[in-house]
């Protein structure tokens, strides 16, 4: 009798990636919480101060810039518009 343990797949490769990463050489990109972080930053707004422009609350923000959560197409519209970015960008599609 076999006894199989079903770990999450996020728990189980979680380990491996920074070390795959650094073994085949690939270049770090930044998340899409990074690039909404630094954007916020550049433009000196608060957590509160960007939820209140984008219509979301301030815990909203903080999930998407730990990366704890993904924002709607529709709010990705909204961000790339108000930061004049595009859509890829958010997306680390682009530099």
């Amino acid at each position: 009798m076999y006894i199989h343990i079903i770990l999450p797949v996020y728990w189980e490769c979680q380990a491996l990636f920074p070390l795959l990463w650094e073994y085949i050489g690939m270049e770090y990109q930044e998340t899409f919480g990074e690039r909404l972080r630094a954007l916020r930053q550049e433009r000196n707004l608060g957590q509160i101060e960007l939820a209140k422009k984008l219509d979301v609350g301030k815990s909203i923000i903080s999930l998407w810039e730990q990366n704890k959560c993904e924002p709607t197409l529709s709010k990705l519209i909204v961000m790339a518009k108000f930061f004049d970015v595009s859509i890829d960008y958010l997306a680390g599609l682009e530099m």
